[in-house]
């Protein structure tokens, strides 16, 4: 007699290959993290219920934040080059000389 029995892949095998593991485990996971991705993306100022207003206010809150950063970087080198300008001005006009 032949012992030629094949075992065939068990429905669920399938699935779980599939989803990537048990469906209970999978869904736990998909919970966990779409909470996750909940928290972060509110944090940006997204709204789940008004999504594409919600993209429009973030690109526009980027854009002001860009915007805001260079004049805050624009005032920042004025106040220290009303200092430091003229410090070197000084200390290049009455400086020893230097040899070349």
């Amino acid at each position: 007699m032949s012992n030629d029995t094949r075992e065939l892949p068990a429905n669920h095998d399938g699935i779980h290959r599939f989803i990537g593991g048990s469906p209970l485990a999978v869904a736990f996971r998909l919970i966990l993290l779409s909470i996750l991705v909940g928290v972060v993306l509110t944090v940006f100022g997204f709204d789940p219920w008004n999504i594409v207003n919600s993209i429009r206010r973030l690109f526009r809150w980027i854009w002001d934040f860009g915007f805001d950063a260079i004049n805050s970087l624009w005032r920042y080198f004025l106040l220290g080059a009303v200092i430091v300008v003229p410090v070197w001005l000084l200390s290049r006009m009455f400086g020893a000389p230097r040899g070349r």
